[in-house]
């Protein structure tokens, strides 16, 4: 199948978002957010074998924030949002989500609030359908009965515009299809317990491998579920200049392990800072040097 046919649906302002309880986009502005501070990170290191992958990075993201990690390959962009989803533990340094530190990995101790991440790979079960991939912790850890659950994968399918998936098995769909049925995971939440919801998704270059129109999919539907889902906030690591500017309100850029320059997506053409030069003009000459 080629999404490429599926650039249509309104993904954004499905009823789906109601069911599920969503804000919709004109209920909520920026200002009601408010200048909470959802997630930080206070000297974060982390080495693997030789190569210090993160050295000493700090980095705050308030509620309602839409934030691009960029940077060449290979300079810790991934390793980030694996440590801040909770799944690897930073050598030094201090998180503190919604103000409280966190202590361990995310099995150790739940979160103050829900954190959810798109994997690059969709990272789908094969022989699992669709349904029982998006409802899969709903199943395992919750006390709804299957009807229920039913019913909540379906709201959710459709408000990512894969109504009548919830049948077909990963390998059925494209690239495109399947990206978006780990959208559906990362955000499908239990009705009983709301404040597990996501408040911060983050993404692992969401849109790497795919065409320029099937990209355009993810990134509105980005975009959409951050409107459907109030004061939430997200983290995106993308190398994907389209991504970049159509998902981002701030871009940090990150080399050697350390955040050399941050703003407004809107200045990305105007700073004067070499990295950021280099990268968004392709040039070989520059501080950026190609891995061999």
């Amino acid at each position: 199948m080629s999404d490429s046919h599926n650039h249509g649906p309104d993904v954004g302002l499905s009823s789906a978002s109601l069911a599920l309880g969503f804000a919709s986009p004109g209920d909520l502005t920026p200002a009601d957010c408010g200048d909470e501070i959802l997630l930080e990170l206070r000297g974060i290191s982390k080495q693997f074998g030789d190569q210090r992958v993160l050295d000493n990075v700090d980095l705050t993201l308030h509620r309602g924030e839409a934030v691009a990690i960029i940077g060449p390959s290979g300079t810790g962009k991934s390793t980030i949002l694996r440590i801040i989803a909770g799944l690897l533990s930073p050598d030094e340094g201090e998180i503190y989500v919604q103000g409280r530190r966190r202590e361990g990995l995310i099995e150790d101790s739940p979160d103050p609030v829900g954190i959810g991440m798109v994997f690059q790979q969709a990272a789908l079960f094969d022989s699992l359908t669709v349904e029982e991939n998006v409802g899969f912790l709903l199943y395992q850890h919750s006390k709804l009965p299957a009807h229920q659950i039913h019913q909540i994968v379906d709201d959710v399918l459709d408000m990512v515009g894969l109504p009548g998936t919830g049948k077909s098995y990963p390998a059925e769909l494209s690239g495109g299809m399947r990206k978006r049925v780990s959208f559906a995971r990362a955000i499908v939440s239990n009705p009983e317990n709301p404040q597990d919801r996501p408040a911060l998704l983050l993404y692992d270059e969401p849109t790497a491998g795919l065409d320029p129109i099937a990209s355009t999919v993810i990134e509105d539907l980005i975009r959409s579920i951050k409107g459907n889902n109030g004061c939430s906030s997200y983290l995106i690591v993308t190398h994907q200049d389209s991504t970049i500017r159509r998902t981002a309100d701030r871009v940090i850029f990150l080399h050697q392990g350390k955040i050399q320059w941050q703003g407004p997506v809107t200045a990305v053409d105007d700073t004067d800072n070499p990295f950021v030069r280099q990268f968004f003009s392709g040039r070989i000459e520059g501080p950026i040097q190609l891995v061999q």
